[in-house]
């Protein structure tokens, strides 16, 4: 895993998307099973991408998957979090979830903050959306982005390279891979 970029397969059925926009890319990635994902296997990855999940997390007990992501306040590479995976970075860092209306279609992102993950996008975005829970902002978080449905569409930390989107940039279209261009320069 040694200077890979490293998917972790949440159980999405959206992972083989992200996979094949990173290899489109010429990035050099690894997918690796939730369950199979720990420090020491992570800990030579260039950056993480925590992929979506077939979960409610407000109807299950969150420290099952919390204790997932203990790496992640070791971890100095850049993480970015997609659906699930944005959720779950929040929760560790002290977000708040709740059920919102369910949100199956692509749809109009706000940029709110100049952000390097959003770099060569126009301040409004369409991303295909897939979801029906939110987060609250994070302490250690900036809001980038919003929508008409979710609060927190994006948001960056304020001192690593970690990111997280509500949306789902691997099933976006051309204005999903540049931010996943962006996001595995950012690995670099």
């Amino acid at each position: 895993m040694t200077n890979k970029i490293v998917i972790i397969d949440c159980g999405s059925s959206k992972v083989p998307d992200i996979h094949k926009c990173l290899t489109e890319l010429n990035a050099d990635v690894e997918v690796v099973k939730l369950e199979e994902s720990d420090s020491e296997r992570l800990s030579k990855a260039k950056g993480v991408i925590i992929s979506g999940a077939p979960v409610l997390l407000t109807q299950t007990d969150t420290s099952q998957y919390l204790g997932r992501f203990d790496w992640v306040d070791d971890f100095e590479n850049p993480i970015l979090g997609i659906c699930f995976g944005h959720q779950i970075l929040g929760l560790l860092d002290g977000a708040d979830i709740k059920l919102v209306d369910e949100t199956r279609i692509a749809q109009e992102i706000n940029i709110v903050t100049s952000s390097s993950l959003f770099n060569e996008l126009n301040e409004e975005v369409i991303m295909g959306e897939d979801h029906c829970e939110e987060i609250t902002l994070p302490k250690n978080y900036k809001l980038i982005a919003n929508s008409a449905s979710c609060k927190v569409e994006a948001m960056q930390h304020k001192f690593k390279q970690i990111f997280g989107v509500q949306f789902h940039p691997e099933v976006s279209g051309i204005q999903g891979l540049k931010l996943l261009k962006n996001f595995v320069k950012t690995c670099n």
